[in-house]
This record gives C-alpha cells, structure tokens and sequence, in this order.
C-alpha cells in the first residue's frame, strides 16, 4: 500500500510525499505478511482503481470499484476497512510531523540568514515584535501578563476514536519519523529505524482500533491525564522559559522578571454533568484525586533527578542561609552527602512531598523517601522551597544550573499546582430550577417557586441570599437529583480545601436565558459555604453559557439585568469585578445554521461589550468551539483575532473537545505549537486589536440580510420540513453512532430522536461521515442568491471587500471552504438511497444538492478563486490525495448499514461499521 500524487509536489513538500510512500509501503507489507498476499491484492486493487477514477474521472472504474467491494466477504471487508483506516492515522502522522518540520526549517532559516527572517504567523516572538513595531509600552506589557488568562478547557465528548493504545503507537511512529528527519543516518541506523517502524505499524495492526465497552467518565479522565504526559508537563515550562528569553532579548529589563503563568490547563472532565447522569459527586472527587496523583508523581520524579544532578559540593560554592536551613532540617543524614547541601535540601523536599501524596490519598510512592517530614500544607510552600534553591544558585554563579530541570520544575508547580487542571462544573439550568424549587416547597411549603415570573424569583432568590442561614436541612429528604446536585456543590467544597480554590474554579450554567438562572447557582454555591452573603465573597466564578439563537440575541439582556443587582455586584467585587460569559458555538449552529450562529455570536460579543464597559466589569470569553467548522472549529489564531475588537481583554477560554484534542497535542513540538497560537493571538487582540474600530455600516447591514437569508433557509429544511428528522436518521450513521462505545455521554440529552434534544456533537459527526458536512455551509448559496438579487449592482462588489477587509468575514469564508473541499455530493447521494421513503428522499435530497452547489458557485465568485482552497494548496493536495482512500470506506460503510439495517446482526457487521466510522474520521480529521 503506498501513497499517491495526484498533482505535482513543490519541493518543500517532498518530504511529507516520501514519509507518507514509506509508511504505506509499510503497511502494505504489514498486511501482506499478516493477512496474506490475496488481502493485499484486493487492497492495492481498490486502491489503484480509485486512484483512477479521482485522477481521470474514469467511470468504468468507479463501476469496477463498486463490484470489488461488494463483492468482499464480511471478514474480508473488515480487513480492507481496517487497512484504509490506519493508512488515514500514518498519513496524520505524516502530515502533522511535515508540520513541525517547516517549523524548524523557517527557524534555522531565519537563524542562518543575514537578516533573520520574519517571526511566523501565530508566534510570540511575531505578537512581540509587533508590539513594539508599534509602540506598545513595557508597562502594558507588563500589565498584559499580570492580569492574562488563557485557558485551553479538555473536554471529553463521544467523538474520539482513537483509543489511547493506538495513539501511544502513532506517537511511536512519529518520534521515528522526526529521527529520521533531524539525523543524517548511516545505512545501519537507516535499517534500524525502518525495522522500528515495521514493528510500531504491526504493532497497531494487531492492536484493536475500538473499545469493547463504552468508556466510564473515569476513563475518559484517565485518557485526559495521557496529554500531559506527552505534551503538557514538557512544553508548558518550555514555552514559559522560551517566552521569558525573549522578551529578556528585546530589553534586559525583563531578564530580572519571572512571568506569571497566565496560560493554564482547564477540563470539563469530571464535572460536566449537563445530560451525563454518569458524572457525581463521586466522580469528580476520582477525578481530582486522579489529577493530583498524576501531577505529584511527575514533581517527585523531577525532584530526585534534580537531586541526582546537583551534586554541588559547599566546599567550593556558596550557599545561602535558606538552603542550609533547608539542608539542616531534611532527613538525609547520609555522611555521604554531608558536603552536599543542594542534595540533602532535595531529599527534604522530596520527603515533604512524598508525605503530601500520602496526606492526600494517594498512597505509598513509587520511589521511598530517606525519612519522615511534615507534608506542604500547600503548593506555595513547596513553590517557596524550590525558590530558595533558585536563588541560591542564581547568586554564587550558578544561573546555568537554576536554567535547566529546577527552572521548568518551578513553573510546572506554578501552574499545575496540586491539582493539575481547574475542573469545571456545568449543569443545565433546567435542572437547577427544579431543585431549587424543591428546596424552597421543602423549607416553606407553598412557595410554588416554578410558578413564580422571573421577577418573583429574584426577589425570592435575593432574600434568601442575604441570609446566613443555610435553606436546606440535614433532617429533610430530598429527590436523588437535588440530593446528587447538593453533593456535586459540597464536593467542590472539599476540593478547595484539599487542593486550593483553583481546582474547582468555576461553574457553568447550560441554557442560561434570565438573571434568575445565575442566582440559583448562587443559592446551590451558598449551601456549600462556596458563597458568603455577609462577607460578600464568591469563591467559585458562576458562568452563563448562552448557546441557541435566541439566547445570544437575549444575552446582553440578561447580563444588564444581572449587573443592575446591588447584591450580585457586591459579589463580583470579590471576583476581581471580572465576568466570564461563555458562548455556544454547537447548539446555535444546530439551531440556526453556520452563517446565522457566526453572526449572532458577533453581534452577542459587540452587545456585551457594551453592556460591560456600562457597568465597570471586565468581560472575559468563554468560547465553546468544537473540532469541526460546523462546531466554531477552524484555525485558532484567525478565529480570535477575527473577533471584535474589545472581546478579547487579555483573557480567553477555549474548550478542546473530541478527537481535536488528540490531534493537537498528542505530539509534543505540535502541542507546544497550539498552545502558542493561543497565547500570542490573545495578546496581539487585547494588545495590537483591541481599540480597532467597528466594521463599516454597510458590512454589518449586508452582513444581517446574508444571515436573516440563511437563517430562514436553514430552519425551513431541518425544522419545518416534515420527515427531515427522519432523513437525518436514515441518510446517516447517527444511530450507529449512538451506540459505538466511544464515550460516557449519551448521544441525545433526552430519549426522542428530534433535533432540537440531539447533542450537537453527533449531529455534526454524522453528516461528516456521509460527506456533507452540512452545519457547516448549508444556507450560505441561498443567502448569497437573495442579496445578489437584491442588490444586482453593488451586491458582489461589496461582499468581496468584505471578504477582503474584514476579518470576521474572511475567517467565516476560509473555514467554509475548507469544509465544502471536504464534502463529496455524490457519496453523500449515496447515503440519500439509504432514505426507505423515496419520495421522502426525491424531496429533500435534490434541495441539499442544489444549495451545496449555490455555496461553491457564490463562495468562489466572492473569494475569486478557480477552485475551493486555491489559497491553500497544501491542505488542498491533503484532501484531494485522501479521497482515494476515503471513498472505499464510504461505499463499504453503507453497505454495511443496509445489511444491519435489514436485520442482519452478525457481529462482523457492527464491528465493520464501528471501524469504518474510526477510518472516515481519521480521514476527515476534524469531523465532530
């Protein structure tokens, strides 16, 4: 099996081209050697015939394609989909490792260069030159750093489908691959490292891609904490190290400044319980014990190699005063190092750490330590620990020391801490109102709080949150859902004294639509202590989440209203005067279609803004962004500073769902690449952007015709069409993948199968695995058609300088056509005859088509390119070099479903749609 070329590879690109031949070829032989020689013929025959059609349109051999893969034998389809399946995960690997190889060949570019070549787009060391190209202060600068947060949030969401088996191989490969590509190899290494990758790739071929037993959210903790193994513990102190470097490069001033850590890792892992009945109390004291247990076995194990190097001897250094006292009072008393005092402070540190995995939990460390000690009451006592040895070392000459393992150490204990990640709690407000009604007809019967209007409720609300005296009574009973929500908030109580107030910091409010839904999760806080009337503290930030239509639209309403309460205020003072909003990329998309949820998420961002700046609070964005573009995904760094200015004030959350994750950080020069991205771009929009002036009028007039067009078009298909439920269900594989074991979440937020309860997670998966990706374009051609018409003269003029001009706009276009390149009309037409009702399927099948054909014809018109991705032609060949690959697996996944569909329950079948689901995913990348 080997890759193809289906259009001529600059030069730059030949290594990716060679990398993707070799691996192909490896496994090609893998399965020739494992399966057989007739297995691997009908492989490179499906491949060589596809190859052919995509290249020549031929069409007898699309005929010939088609008659091979029916012709397949249950077991022999599982092993072509597997085979194609894992050609997609090495052409990743490929892919990404090409990546990180332009990034150091631009590096050592500019390095070896007269005059250095420009910082990259979505660097530091470019935000940093740009910001002193113009004009910006050491000052603000400073004040950028002192008050940044920035925050990528892992989420666990039912698509990844990669079990963390295969990815520890995958990451297997790619370190061969960049061995490969650093060294220059003799032909002995050249063998080895070829024999290294046939034994990685056989590895995953014998290795089960899927799950025989649907993930617990343990689990999916557990496969959480696998990132900072490969990414996180390393990079996030490298990026600190690097970034204080260079800004000491520009002005030796900063040389003599530690940088807060105001990049930090968040999760949902554990404390998402919004439709997951699976995540209790319970499960997210696991998983904050699991959190702690991973971070404090990564400190001891830095903390004794820290001790095996500095092996300083006090007969020829200095030592300050701290570190002998820290020596003195260790119990290391091994005559042995009695001329060794960084050596017998480590061994105390160590011994106070051991004893503080132990105070929490977590049981006998691996490596004993040399004696008692009293366990950290805190992670700043052992931050102050490691300082002094910082300092020590710093002032007798020894600066190179403190720059190496101690100095990564110092920062990844500044933003780990004890407890590894801030977990997030989320709930839909729905469940919040029942249980606070239940709480008030228990204290006071009669108060028939679910009866009030909203304003009855706040005042109900406000009256009880002035008093001291807690609502609820250890000598009532309650229902097992206000009982388990109690418990939740308790928890995260105890969390904040075990690990500090940073691990449970924040809590989410799903479906937020009134001031009444935050003080309800004020109420619950106060029960738990995390809120303290007379004191007016808050100890956790409360979070509405605003993610339909018409909750953007109402958001700066209800954000008005909120800061319009004295006793909210006073509150918020012991926040900092600071609010985080999250916004919903997913559900507004579902609910209002690609262009229309992009619009309304502006306007919302504009509207808050305002309402902010009115009040004296300091906004800060939560954004929900999925993987797929019909999600809010796309490329990060375009996507923040495409936001108004103003949005972004020096803070920002993003959520990291899915198969994203995987993808982003499973490689660790990837990951420190993403997580870069994010900072810089933050910096540069609170920075560079944030004083930039609105977007024309006339943009924002066409701007609202484009999207009231798509929005009716839209709604009229997937809401007021009769039977579209039905199509979706049948035209897809959103049942099988209900049932694939591939996360703790149930697919729907309730049993029905409408719309309006499916999460948007699998709505936007299943039409990526038919190939029409339809959230993510679908109204776009209707749109464009109506203001055209509307505006025959200026129409097109104006939206290509919109396109031009205005980055909002741009970005929306790029991540469209990227998604409309992905999609395929006549597999997804396939799909259609899955329909049983064909004058069901004759109804709306034709009007998906005729849009899908609009959005390319008006997309390239505004854009003026030939074809879609002209402006991307790397990720343009990355796509059309997949396709051969990705359409057998297609074709054999709806023959797959018809089989199952008509009763056949052979496990081989379920088996071959779960695998073929993996393949398309794999192809696909950001699908869910």
């Amino acid at each position: 099996m080997s890759a193809i070329n289906l259009d001529v590879t600059p030069a730059k690109d030949l290594p990716l081209r060679d990398d993707i031949r070799l691996l192909g070829r490896i496994l090609g032989d893998t399965i020739r050697e494992q399966e057989g020689a007739a297995v691997f013929e009908i492989v490179e025959r499906i491949r060589q015939t596809s190859i052919r059609f995509h290249r020549d349109e031929d069409h007898a051999a699309r005929q010939e394609l088609e008659t091979t893969l029916n012709s397949l034998s249950r077991g022999r389809t599982n092993q072509i989909i597997r085979a194609y399946s894992y050609f997609s995960h090495l052409a990743n690997i490929a892919e990404d490792q090409h990546h990180v190889r332009r990034s150091r060949a631009h590096a050592m570019a500019g390095a070896h260069a007269m005059a250095a070549a420009a910082p990259r787009e979505g660097t530091m060391a470019r935000a940093l030159k740009l910001a002193r190209e113009t004009g910006v202060k050491q000052a603000d600068l400073q004040a950028f750093f002192a008050s940044a947060l920035v925050c990528p949030v892992l989420t666990a969401h039912p698509t990844e489908v990669r079990r963390k088996s295969t990815i520890d191989r995958e990451m297997e490969v790619s370190q061969i691959l960049s061995l490969r590509d650093r060294q220059h190899l003799t032909p002995d290494e050249e063998a080895t490292t070829e024999e290294s990758l046939r034994r990685a790739v056989l590895t995953l071929w014998q290795t089960s891609i899927l799950r025989r037993n649907r993930l617990k959210v343990i689990d999916e903790v557990v496969n959480g904490l696998s990132y900072y193994d490969y990414t996180f513990f390393q990079q996030l102190p490298r990026f600190y190290a690097s970034l204080e470097d260079q800004l000491a490069d520009m002005d030796p001033v900063w040389g003599t400044l530690e940088l807060p850590s105001f990049l930090r890792m968040g999760s949902w892992i554990g404390g998402d319980r919004d439709g997951n009945p699976f995540v209790t109390a319970d499960v997210l004291r696991q998983a904050l014990r699991l959190q702690s247990r991973h971070v404090l076995g990564f400190y001891l194990e830095e903390i004794h190699c820290l001790g095996s190097e500095l092996s300083l001897n006090g007969r020829y250094v200095s030592i300050s005063e701290q570190v002998q006292a820290l020596a003195s009072t260790s119990p290391d008393l091994s005559p042995h190092r009695q001329d060794e005092p960084y050596r017998r402070a480590i061994s105390g540190i160590y011994a106070r750490l051991a004893a503080t995995a132990a105070a929490l939990g977590h049981g006998e460390v691996a490596r004993h330590a040399v004696g008692e000690a009293p366990a950290y009451a805190s992670v700043e006592e052992l931050s102050g620990d490691l300082a002094v040895l910082h300092r020590s070392l710093m002032s007798n000459g020894s600066a190179s020391l403190s720059r190496g393992r101690l100095r990564k150490l110092r920062r990844a204990v500044d933003v780990f801490g004890f407890h590894l990640a801030s977990i997030d709690l989320r709930q839909n407000s729905d469940v919040h109102e029942r249980v606070v009604a239940e709480l008030f007809e228990k204290a006071n019967p009669g108060t028939g709080y679910d009866t009030l209007p909203e304003d009855g409720r706040v005042a109900l609300l406000l009256e009880e949150l002035r008093s001291p005296r807690p609502l609820t009574s250890a000598y009532l009973d309650y229902s097992p859902e206000t009982a388990s929500e109690l418990a939740i908030v308790h928890e995260a109580a105890e969390s904040h004294r075990r690990y500090g107030r940073i691990a449970v910091p924040n809590y989410v409010i799903s479906k937020a639509s009134d001031p009444s839904d935050i003080l309800e999760v004020a109420l619950l806080l106060k029960e738990a202590g995390l809120l303290r009337p007379r004191d007016g503290e808050m100890n956790v930030n409360i979070i509405p989440l605003f993610e339909t239509i018409a909750d953007l639209r109402n958001c700066s309403r209800v954000m008005d209203q909120l800061f319009g309460l004295p006793d909210y205020m006073r509150l918020l003072r012991s926040r900092g005067q600071a609010q985080e909003v999250m916004l919903g990329y997913s559900d507004s998309n579902k609910d209002g279609g690609f262009l229309t949820s992009g619009w309304e998420l502006y306007k919302a961002e504009i509207e808050l803004i305002e309402v902010f700046k009115r009040h004296g609070v300091s906004l800060r964005l939560f954004h929900g962004r999925g993987g797929s573009v019909g999600r809010g995904g796309g490329p990060s760094y375009q996507a923040i500073l495409a936001q108004p200015g103003g949005a972004v004030q020096g803070a920002i959350r993003v959520t990291e769902q899915g198969e994203v994750i995987a993808g982003k950080y499973s490689n660790a020069e990837l990951g420190r690449r993403n997580l870069e991205i994010l900072a810089a771009a933050t910096l540069e929009a609170s920075l560079l952007h944030s004083g930039q002036s609105a977007p024309r009028e006339e943009y924002l007039e066409a701007m609202e015709e484009l999207s009231n067009s798509a929005y009716r078009a839209y709604r009229d298909l997937v809401y007021e069409t009769d039977g579209f439920e039905r199509y979706f269900w049948e035209s897809t594989v959103i049942g099988e993948i209900a049932n694939l074991n591939i996360g703790s979440r149930p697919a729907s937020r309730t049993n029905s199968r409408r719309i309006e309860d499916l999460r948007a997670i699998p709505w936007v998966f299943g039409w990526a695995q038919c190939r029409l990706m339809l959230p993510g374009w679908y109204g776009f051609g209707s749109a464009v058609n109506a203001y055209i018409k509307a505006h025959p003269e200026t129409g097109i003029a104006l939206l290509r300088e919109m396109y031009r001009a205005w980055p909002f706009f741009e970005a929306l276009l790029s991540n469209m056509d990227m998604v409309l390149a992905k999609s395929n009309i006549a597999i997804a037409s396939r799909y259609a005859r899955l329909v049983e009702d064909q004058d069901l399927r004759d109804a709306i099948f034709p009007r998906i088509r005729r849009e899908w054909e609009d959005s390319i014809r008006q997309l390239l018109t505004i854009t003026e390119q030939q074809s879609l991705l002209d402006r991307n032609p790397l990720l343009a060949r990355s796509i059309r070099n997949r396709f051969p690959y990705l359409d057998p697996l297609n074709h054999l996944q709806i023959e797959l479903l018809k089989r199952h569909r008509a009763g056949d329950r052979d496990e081989q079948v379920v088996e071959g749609i779960h695998l073929s689901i993996n393949g398309i995913a794999a192809g696909l990348r950001n699908s869910g």
